[in-house]
């Protein structure tokens, strides 16, 4: 069984790599492989659904073609515009806007909000969206390590460690991982500004586009807040964040109809939804699963150990950049949790503070994500948003972005945590 899916598990990320356009079906397929072969059982496939990340992400893209409607986009774009008419200002801006977002909001959620902003301004200039939406998903994925609450992995390493959340902050008397994630974030400055070197174009004061509804917008913020209160709740159910986004959407939908006294939006709304990535989110979570049941996440975690040799520096950077290349084709999740307890006792061995290599394992897993195309949800929010306005995303255009952006940070929060707890 191992054999099979570790084939099955290299075959599907080479085809969604190779075959951008038919990823929801090599990754359906691959599930179904699995099911049948039985590594996944039938009885258990629906529970290894993550349905708290489809159900914030269907929601959120409820809220989103909503707010796209009512022409806030265009008008926040407007803004920027005014302040900042510089189209590679513009473009920079957005994306650490994106990533300060995210490390209080999902990563999906972040990208979902403001790539319709993204879209806006490139229509204004005329660019491919291509480069600014994936700009502000890695972004994105990038600040999930900030905060205790800005992705699952942060969560995960929290409650293994009993941090709170001022634990990010400052940490036994020293920065935190916030601060760690912020100086990773300002040395993809100039990373951003080289790929981005190109346009110079700057944009037309125009007048301010006209908002026709702003209940979207409040619908949005709603959603923002909720989401942040949330995370300091105890004990609570697993699908609490996915609930919010879709009570919150179809609470507003509602009321769009009451108001414009029809159902064709309605229609339309639920229509609009990316039902392709949803179908491809799922997919991976079932064999991501599969993976795990039959031990090759535990396999990953024992080489990583062992290439350490005793040296906690080698063991560090073994983790640390290992993790990159691993969170890179498998969720970060399954694989942040299996590693935890295994670089807590590896810790203990070498008679060192386990938090040097739970910060280097939460850089590392949190940022792979941003090596490949399909490495992180929030990556594949961007390319069903990229795919509906006609552009695919092929692996050498995400990665164009996505390695120079992920090595930059990656090695900034390297050496940041090895002088801060080493």
């Amino acid at each position: 069984m191992k054999t099979l899916a570790l084939v099955v598990f290299i075959s599907v990320y080479a085809l969604l790599l190779l075959l951008p356009r038919y990823r929801a079906l090599v990754a359906l397929t691959a599930a179904a492989i699995f099911i049948l072969a039985g590594i996944v059982p039938v009885g258990e496939a629906m529970s290894a659904i993550d349905w708290n990340v489809l159900l914030m992400l269907g929601g959120t893209m409820g809220t989103v073609d909503l707010f796209v409607r009512s022409n806030m986009p265009n008008r926040l774009s407007d803004r920027l515009v005014r302040l900042l008419p510089n189209v590679k200002t513009l473009i920079i801006v957005l994306t650490l806007f994106a990533g300060l977002v995210s490390a209080f909001v999902d990563n999906v959620a972040t990208v979902l909000m403001l790539a319709p902003v993204g879209l806006a301004i490139s229509r204004k200039e005329n660019i491919s969206p291509v480069g600014p939406i994936l700009a502000i998903a890695v972004s994105s994925n990038l600040q999930g390590a900030a905060t205790l609450v800005g992705d699952t992995t942060s969560i995960l390493l929290g409650g293994h460690m009993g941090l709170d959340f001022t634990d990010f902050f400052v940490f036994q008397g020293k920065p935190g991982m916030f601060w760690v994630v912020q100086a990773g974030a300002l040395v993809t400055v100039p990373v951003m500004m080289f790929l981005f070197r190109r346009e110079r174009g700057t944009l037309p004061v125009a007048q301010l586009t006209p908002v026709t509804d702003h209940l979207p917008t409040y619908m949005l913020l709603g959603t923002v807040a909720a989401l942040i209160l949330a995370s300091f709740l105890p004990d609570k159910p697993e699908c609490t964040n996915g609930a919010i986004c879709v009570v919150i959407f179809l609470a507003g939908l509602v009321m769009e109809c009451v108001r414009s006294r029809g159902t064709g939006l309605a229609a339309d709304v639920i229509r609009g939804i990316d039902y392709t990535t949803l179908l491809l989110l799922a997919s991976l979570f079932l064999v991501i699963d599969g993976i795990a049941k039959v031990g090759i996440i535990e396999d990953i975690s024992r080489i990583i150990v062992g290439l350490g040799g005793g040296s906690l520096f080698v063991t560090y950077t073994v983790v640390v950049w290992l993790s990159v290349a691993a969170s890179a084709f498998i969720d970060n999740i399954p694989y942040t949790a299996a590693m935890l307890p295994v670089v807590e006792g590896v810790a203990a061995s070498l008679g060192a503070d386990q938090a040097v290599l739970c910060f280097g394992l939460l850089t590392g897993a949190t940022l792979g994500g941003n090596l490949t195309p399909v490495g992180a949800s929030a990556n594949i929010a961007a390319g069903g948003i990229l795919r509906r306005e006609g552009y695919t995303v092929t692996a050498r255009a995400f990665m164009r972005i996505g390695v120079p952006f992920t090595l930059a940070a990656v090695l900034t929060g390297y050496v940041l945590v090895w002088v801060l707890y080493a």
